[in-house]
């Protein structure tokens, strides 16, 4: 409890936020709802649950002082898994042609709101990454590392969004995962939208971090 009690006391302004960030997020899909008289845009919720588990996951971990390279290993797994669910919401910009053509501003408003928390839930939660791999592995390249993680977020966004695949497979059905990665990897050339997305996407997030993260310096008292 009093674990809990001083994680919100530091990160106090983050979570003000977030807390934000969420609750305009449902108020808008609730106005949208009621105006439109569909639950079509009802999965955002879910999606932007899925990109609260790192967040919670490296938050969790900055509660941990003495943490093992072994347990950080195995939690960061885990935690990489679930990583590209946050920036996927960006891609629900594509449901908006298959929604009502009523209020189709709502919509947009409705699918960004989300997307914009996830983002914010992503760079969030590097952030925290990044800090617990330096405590840990002071040799390692936090840049370096970091540039890899936002492109592999780029394929994992390709992955869930093309190929249907969501980090539960990777537990539940990994053989078909692992073989479709694969093909991609040696395949290249018929393969190229893989390749493309992903050089795109990733591109997209480490300029969004690198202006996150200058924001963030300059106001240290977000955190």
């Amino acid at each position: 409890m009093e674990t809990l009690k001083s994680l919100i006391q530091t990160k106090f302004k983050t979570l003000t936020l977030i807390t934000v960030a969420l609750a305009f997020s449902v108020i808008v899909l609730m106005v949208r709802m009621k105006l439109n008289k569909s639950f079509f845009f009802l999965f955002l919720v879910w999606n932007v649950f899925l990109a609260i588990i790192p967040y919670s996951i490296t938050m969790y971990l900055s509660t941990k002082p003495n943490l093992s390279k072994f347990k950080l290993g195995l939690w960061f797994i885990a935690w990489l898994a679930f990583l590209p669910n946050a920036p996927y919401i960006i891609t629900d910009l594509i449901h908006i042609r298959l929604g009502n053509d009523s209020f189709l501003w709502l919509d947009v408003l409705v699918v960004l709101s989300f997307a914009l928390s996830g983002l914010l839930l992503f760079y969030l939660s590097i952030i925290d990454m990044q800090h617990l791999i330096s405590k840990s592995f002071k040799r390692i390249s936090i840049g370096t590392v970091t540039t890899i993680i936002l492109f592999l977020c780029g394929f994992g966004v390709y992955l869930g969004r093309f190929l249907r695949y969501n980090s539960w497979e990777i537990v539940s059905g990994p053989q078909h995962l692992i073989s479709d990665i694969i093909s991609i990897i040696i395949s290249p050339f018929q393969n190229l939208e893989a390749w493309l997305f992903t050089l795109g996407f990733g591109l997209f997030l480490v300029v969004g971090f690198w202006m996150f993260k200058n924001l963030f310096s300059a106001d240290k008292t977000i955190y």
